[in-house]
C-alpha cells in the first residue's frame, strides 16, 4: 500500500491488515476429511487449533454444510453434521468458523425460528442485537443469584391450589404420551404475569408444531418466541434447539424481562444428546444413557431461574415424556433432582375425562411455602390428606368389602373429595385470574 505520513506505525499496520484481507478475504482454518459414516465425519489437521463445541463448514457439491466438534484425538477431530449429508467426501475441506452463537433482538418477539435462530415463519429475515449469547453460556455464579420469593399465579387452578409456582423457579410436567401435556403446557404459556415467553418445541411431529403455534399459544405469539426443531431433523438440531432457546430467554433476562421458559421436551432433549455421545464414542452407563447426557441436563436446567443483581429471571417450566409410563426411568430420576417441584400428570385421570388430569398427591412444588399464606398450606395439607384417604380405600369400597359408616374422616372424604375434583376440571380455554381458593370454597359450599 503507499506510505501515508500521517499514519503512525500501528495506523500503518492496521491499515495493511484492512487492504490484505480485503484482496484475501479473511483467513480460515481448515482441514481434510479422512473418513465418512452415517453418524459422525473425521478430519486432519485441525486438532490443536480447535476446541470441542466449535463449528466447521464443509464444502459439499451441493452446498456449505455445517458440523460441531464433538471429540478431539492426537491426529483428527470428530464431527457431527448438523443435518444428514451424502455430499461430503474424502478430500473434502472443512474450515472453522468458532463457537455456536446466537445474536437475539427485542424484535424477535412474535418471531419462530430453528435450532440455528434462523427464521422459519416467512416473515423475512431477523433484526440481530449487538451481542453474542453462546448456546453452551454458564449457568449465573450461585452467590449472585437473586433470591426467589415472590409467587406468580397461572390461571390454572389445580396447578395454584396444590402446587403453587413462584417467580423464577424450574418445574417439570411429567406425563407419558398422549395425556394432555401439550394442553396443560399451553393453558401455562397463555396466561401469567410474565414479560415475554419463549417456547422450545424439540422432536415435535410437524403437525403439531403448527397446531401449537395457532390453536394452543393463539395470541400469545405476539410476545413470545419460539424455537422449533421437528423429529425428522438431525440429533444435532434436536440437541441446540434447547441451548438456543435458552439463550433467548437469558438475552431477555439480561434486559430485566421476566421471562416464561417452556420447553418441550426435555426428553427429547436427552435422547438426541444420547445420540451425540455415542457418535463421539462414550460408553452407556445408564440404560444406554453416556454419563455427559445427565451433565447436559443439569448445564442446562441450572441456566434457567432468578438472574443476578438488576437482571429479570427465568421461570423454566420443563415437561419429560415418561418413557413406558415409568416414572424412575434415569432421565425423568435425574430430571426430578434437578428442579425445584414436578406436575404429575396421570393416565388414568385423563381415561376418566378430569382435565387437567394433575395427579394432585404425586405432584409437588419445593416452594409452595413462599406462594402460599399459613392458612392455605393448612388447607392444602387437609385436603391431600382426604384426597389419599379417599384414593386409598376405592377398590375396597367399589367392592363392598369396606364401609364408610363410623368413619368420620373416611365420611368426609367420600363426601368432599368429589367436589373437589370436579371444582379441579378445566377446559383449555377456561384459563383466568380468579382466585382458585374462593372457587374452591364456592363450589363446597354450592355442593353442601
Amino acid at each position: 500500500m503507499p506510505n501515508v505520513p500521517h499514519l503512525n506505525a500501528l495506523d500503518q499496520i492496521s491499515a495493511a491488515l484492512t487492504a490484505l484481507e480485503t484482496e484475501t478475504g479473511p483467513v480460515k482454518l481448515s482441514g481434510r476429511v479422512t473418513q465418512v459414516s452415517a453418524e459422525s465425519i473425521r478430519v486432519s489437521g485441525l486438532s490443536r487449533v480447535v476446541c470441542l463445541g466449535d463449528l466447521v463448514e464443509f464444502e459439499g457439491k451441493a452446498g456449505i454444510r455445517q458440523g460441531e466438534i464433538i471429540r478431539l484425538d492426537q491426529k483428527d477431530v470428530v464431527i457431527k453434521p448438523l443435518e444428514r449429508v451424502t455430499d461430503i467426501g474424502i478430500g473434502s475441506i472443512a474450515s472453522v468458523t468458532g463457537g455456536l452463537a446466537i445474536h437475539p433482538d427485542m424484535s424477535w418477539r412474535g418471531r419462530i425460528v430453528n435450532a440455528l435462530g434462523e427464521p422459519i415463519d416467512e416473515l423475512g429475515p431477523l433484526n440481530h442485537g449487538v451481542e453474542a449469547f453462546l448456546l453452551d453460556r454458564a449457568p449465573p455464579p450461585a452467590m449472585n443469584r437473586e433470591k426467589i420469593s415472590e409467587g406468580v399465579r397461572t390461571g390454572v387452578k389445580v396447578i395454584d391450589l396444590f402446587t403453587p409456582l413462584c417467580v423464577g423457579q424450574r418445574v417439570g410436567v411429567f406425563a407419558g404420551s398422549g395425556v394432555g401435556k401439550s394442553t396443560l403446557l399451553g393453558m401455562l404459556a397463555g396466561f401469567g404475569d410474565f414479560d415475554t415467553v419463549v417456547v422450545g418445541l424439540v422432536g415435535e411431529r410437524g403437525r403439531e408444531v403448527r397446531e401449537f403455534i395457532d390453536d394452543i399459544l393463539g395470541e400469545t405469539l405476539s410476545n413470545s418466541v419460539v424455537v422449533a426443531s421437528t423429529g425428522d431433523e438431525s440429533a444435532m438440531q434436536r440437541r441446540l434447539a434447547p441451548k438456543t432457546a435458552m439463550s433467548v430467554a437469558e438475552y431477555f433476562r439480561a434486559h430485566g424481562h421476566s421471562v416464561l421458559l417452556i420447553l418441550d421436551s426435555a426428553t427429547r432433549f436427552a435422547h438426541a444428546a444420547r445420540d451425540v455421545a455415542l457418535a463421539a464414542g462414550e460408553p452407556p452407563v445408564a440404560r444406554g444413557y453416556p454419563p455427559s447426557v445427565f451433565a447436559d441436563l443439569a448445564r442446562l436446567i441450572e441456566r434457567a431461574g432468578p438472574g443476578c443483581a438488576g437482571e429479570g429471571s427465568i421461570t423454566g417450566i420443563f415437561s419429560v415424556l415418561v418413557d413406558g409410563d415409568d416414572h424412575n426411568d434415569p432421565v425423568s430420576d435425574t430430571i426430578r433432582g434437578l428442579l425445584d417441584g414436578h406436575v404429575v400428570l396421570d393416565r388414568q385421570i385423563a381415561e376418566a375425562g378430569r382435565y387437567p388430569p394433575v395427579n394432585v398427591l404425586r405432584s409437588t412444588s419445593r416452594l409452595a411455602n413462599r406462594a402460599w399464606t399459613a392458612e392455605q398450606q393448612e388447607l392444602i395439607h387437609r385436603i391431600k390428606g382426604l384426597i389419599s384417604q379417599f384414593e386409598d380405600t376405592k377398590d375396597l369400597r367399589m367392592m363392598g368389602g369396606f364401609q364408610t359408616s363410623g368413619d368420620e374422616q373416611l365420611e368426609k372424604a367420600c363426601l368432599l373429595v368429589p367436589r373437589i375434583y370436579e371444582a379441579m376440571r378445566q377446559r383449555a380455554d377456561q384459563v383466568q385470574p380468579a382466585d382458585p381458593f374462593a372457587e374452591l370454597a364456592q363450589a363446597l359450599s354450592y355442593s353442601s
